[in-house]
């Protein structure tokens, strides 16, 4: 994640590691409060609803705390489990709280999930395990407010019941990015690649506030909808 003239700083939080970008030094404290504050939120309303953590299927959530409640609306969208969303919501949150305190720039990076406000492009690598690609390429973004998320059934620990290497979406936010990259993620498997991209794209395009689609499966590469330009990356950035 790169652009320049900006502030800068990793953020680790539990087995949480990222990124925040800024022309605000100061919003960069707040996204990182803002990211542990909804984290702790989100524990706790999972230790009195234990459905919510290990549901593959969407879980309501009116009763929740905002975090939970975005998680919850996203995966219904997507129609995954509500955890499907964690990462991009606590982006879109942090960034949410950026913006309130200043920032013209406001991108965090959050366990590959990336959310986004910004008055400039900023460039984004693609991160796909040891694929040929993977931060190689990337993609310029250039219209905000823009959610990024990459699912892999190969590469990532993350669960995913299918087979590609990557599957990346882009959204009105990051919390959609991030369940509608395991579901499509999910159903890109099978003996025939070219059927299986066509499924995914179609299953991606099809959910409401997804703009675009890159997938990687088997040697083929599809792309559909609004896909930010892509760009050569350089070794080391991320």
């Amino acid at each position: 994640m790169e652009a320049k003239g900006l502030f800068k700083e990793v953020f680790e939080f539990k087995e949480t590691r990222g990124i925040i970008l800024s022309d605000n030094r100061s919003a960069i404290a707040t996204a990182a409060a803002s990211l542990k504050q909804n984290r702790e939120k989100l524990e706790k309303y999972i230790r009195e609803h234990q459905k919510f953590l290990y549901s593959l299927q969407p879980v309501s959530a009116d009763d929740g705390p905002t975090v939970v409640r975005l998680m919850a609306e996203a995966a219904e969208k997507a129609d995954v489990g509500s955890m499907a969303a964690v990462a991009g919501v606590l982006a879109d949150l942090a960034v949410e709280d950026m913006v309130l305190k200043g920032a013209h720039v406001a991108v965090v990076e959050n366990g590959g999930e990336a959310s986004a406000v910004s008055d400039r492009p900023i460039d984004v690598a693609l991160l796909a395990g040891d694929h040929p690609l993977s931060r190689r390429i990337g993609f310029r973004l250039e219209t905000f407010p823009i959610g990024v998320a990459t699912s892999s059934g190969v590469f990532s620990h993350a669960l995913s019941f299918g087979d590609a290497e990557a599957v990346t979406i882009f959204a009105k936010n990051a919390g959609l990015a991030d369940a509608v990259a395991t579901a499509t993620g999910n159903i890109v498997k099978g003996n025939d690649p070219r059927e299986a991209v066509k499924r995914g794209i179609d299953k991606a395009l099809s959910i409401e506030g997804v703009s675009g689609v890159f997938i990687l499966y088997k040697g083929i590469v599809g792309r559909a909808g609004q896909v930010p330009k892509i760009i050569g990356i350089g070794i080391g950035s991320v």
